[in-house]
């Protein structure tokens, strides 16, 4: 028996060895695993913090242009009055409307030739959307290529449709509809 035991002994303390030296392998694996993860997390914290300066940096540009275009705006003009109010479905200007344009490129050349003209079409809010779309760009489109053949340079026109998205009236009667078929230019410095 006491054969029998010795044999268990050393069966258990080699059983112990094992176990024990299983343990120390594992601490040192844990410990590489640990320091490649903290690597990765350094990594990872160097990302976001140079993400982090980009996006700051970002913002501080986006604030200043804000500034820098809140002192550009010089003026707009409405041409909304009887003589710029367009026809249903028309983009077409009437001589009224040429001689209103006449008055605002003489006004453009006497001022500042150096400015930049946002051409705005409007229209009410009768017919689908799409179609709406296209009209106000095409009175937009209009006052443009007058302008331009009187004297304004392409490069200092812009234009865009709002089609019905911007009413100054409401579009239930029909003089607030006639009120919505309009052109807006802003003037920019």
């Amino acid at each position: 028996m006491s054969r029998r035991r010795s044999s268990v002994l050393v069966a258990g303390a080699a059983l112990l060895g094992i176990v024990s030296l299983g343990g120390c392998a594992t601490k040192g694996f844990v410990r590489e695993q640990t320091a490649m993860v903290g690597q990765r997390v350094d990594v990872v914290a160097n990302h976001v913090d140079q993400v982090d300066g980009t996006a700051k940096d970002a913002l501080q540009r986006a604030t200043a242009a804000g500034k820098l275009a809140e002192g550009k705006f010089l003026y707009q003009e409405v041409l909304s009055d009887d003589s710029m109010k367009f026809p249903v479905n028309e983009a077409t200007l009437s001589p009224e409307a040429e001689q209103r344009l006449d008055s605002f490129v003489d006004k453009l050349k006497t001022e500042n030739r150096n400015v930049y003209v946002e051409v705005q079409g409007h229209t009410d809010a009768t017919g689908g959307k799409d179609y709406n779309y296209k009209l106000g760009e095409e009175r937009a489109e209009a006052v443009r290529r007058y302008l331009n053949e009187h004297g304004v340079a392409l490069n200092r026109i812009g234009t865009i449709s709002y089609g019905p998205d911007s009413p100054v009236a409401p579009n239930d009667t029909r003089e607030g509809r006639q009120q919505n078929r309009r052109v807006v230019l802003i003037v920019l410095s």
